[in-house]
């Protein structure tokens, strides 16, 4: 029986520099770095609270999904990460010089206010910043 979700396993170029974003500016606890032999790979773990898988597909046929679905059949979309004060994040990791898909959040599922870190300022990965609204804690 399926119990959770155990960890999610993003593909960097440059384990240090990632381990770094995750660090200082995402500001998520280190668990230390392990190599694996067996399978020829560098890890570093970063462990969070209990977290949910989002299935997402097109609404109507439009949208980024959309768009992403026309280049791929399907696959890993993004992360998200929670924070308890989104404007102040994006200030900041701005100032770090990251990019962002919008000028500003946006209102997203259950009422958050989110927005999504440009890819190439994430070895690829799309990030999303999600403050919880009132009804979703």
């Amino acid at each position: 029986m399926i119990t959770g979700l155990d960890h999610i396993a993003v593909a960097v170029p440059d384990l240090d520099k990632a381990i770094k974003r995750f660090l200082e500016d995402f500001g998520l606890v280190y668990e230390g770095s392990e190599e694996v032999e067996t399978a020829k790979t560098a890890t570093a773990f970063f462990p969070l609270k209990s977290t949910s898988i989002e299935l997402v597909s097109p609404l109507r046929g439009e949208g980024p999904i959309a768009k992403y679905l026309e280049k791929k059949p399907g696959g890993l979309h993004h992360l998200c990460f929670s924070t308890d004060d989104i404007v102040a994040d994006v200030a900041r990791l701005t100032a770090l010089g990251y990019q962002f898909l919008s000028e500003a959040p946006s209102a997203g599922a259950h009422g958050c206010q989110v927005i999504f870190i440009h890819p190439k300022s994430c070895d690829g990965v799309l990030i999303e910043l999600s403050q919880p609204g009132d009804e979703h804690h």
